[in-house]
């Protein structure tokens, strides 16, 4: 298992959840691009909690 696994937009450290009157957006603000969740982007950054994770399962980032 490698980076691929953990790759998406949902653990990205960009990736913002936005709620409006029952209307959830999912939005990445480096892009300043709505998104989804399973989306995949070259510029993916993880988060800390997912890249703590990699580290423990020995995955390289990059």
């Amino acid at each position: 298992m490698g980076k691929e696994q953990y790759h998406c937009c949902a653990a990205c450290k960009h990736f913002r959840v936005l709620k409006n009157n029952g209307n959830t957006q999912y939005f990445c603000s480096r892009l300043k691009y709505e998104t989804k969740p399973n989306y995949q982007f070259n510029c993916w950054e993880p988060k800390e909690s997912v890249l703590k994770i990699m580290q423990k399962r020995g995955v390289e980032k990059c």
